[in-house]
């Protein structure tokens, strides 16, 4: 998990222009029109939904852009049709890459993850190709503060559900199933413990060492991949060297 959650780390500290912020808003108000879609409109009932206003919140979106988002799912605005896509493939080295999309036109949004992996030494692979390198988990980060135990907040999460945590760089991560997320993540507000993000992800079973010329290729396709406007999340269980994680946020 080391590679995996040093990308993750870097993504957080990259700066955000405020064009960028208005593509993030775009990729927030589709998760939470999907959410409010399979769940129901109301927060309250619908644990995927809160997840995705506080993510939402978290990204400084305004309360009417949420809740005009919630409304295209509940017919209470004009919407177009969206659809959640997962595409499977391979990037420099072997990685297995997998990417979640939310589109209202499935051929645009193929053929431009088809071309990102092309340009980014990948390619695009089938269904099934490379999900069983994935679990679908829960995961909390926290960045710890000077003096802090991370083995006394990880009992916390523990004591309220979560399966497992890693620590590293100053930042503990906790890993739950994803019908545990709110509770454990609950229980680490109310003990004083806010967690920096909070989400479902796919956590990688294991992880492949990129060389140094790989690793830099792969970041960029990752980077790609994720500028997309219709792709909602790219997951990799690549592992980076040092000094390409370097060269890459320098």
């Amino acid at each position: 998990m080391a590679g995996h959650s040093k990308w993750k780390q870097i993504k957080r500290q990259k700066a955000v222009t405020d064009q960028r912020r208005g593509a993030q808003f775009t990729k927030l108000g589709r998760e939470i029109t999907m959410a409010a879609k399979a769940g129901g409109g109301d927060p309250a009932g619908n644990a995927r939904l809160r997840l995705a206003i506080l993510k939402a919140r978290e990204g400084n979106m305004p309360m009417d852009i949420i809740e005009r988002a919630i409304s295209k799912a509940v017919g209470e605005a004009e919407s177009s049709q969206l659809d959640e896509i997962v595409y499977e493939g391979y990037g420099p080295g072997g990685a297995a890459v997998m990417v979640e999309a939310v589109t209202d036109n499935r051929n645009r949004t193929v053929a431009e993850v088809r071309n990102a992996f092309g340009r980014g030494g990948g390619n695009l692979g089938e269904t099934g190709s490379v999900a069983w390198v994935f679990t679908t988990r829960g995961e909390l980060t926290l960045n710890l503060k000077p003096g802090a135990d991370p083995d006394e907040i990880a009992l916390v999460a523990i004591d309220a559900g979560a399966e497992d945590f890693t620590v590293e760089d100053e930042i503990i991560t906790v890993y739950t199933k994803p019908e545990d997320l709110e509770e454990v993540r609950k229980a680490m507000v109310d003990a004083g413990l806010e967690p920096a993000s909070a989400d479902v992800a796919r956590v990688p079973n294991n992880t492949v060492m990129l060389e140094a010329k790989d690793a830099l290729q792969a970041l960029r396709l990752l980077d790609r991949l994720e500028d997309l406007d219709d792709v909602q999340r790219v997951y990799s269980n690549a592992d980076f060297p040092e000094e390409a994680l370097a060269a890459y946020s320098g």
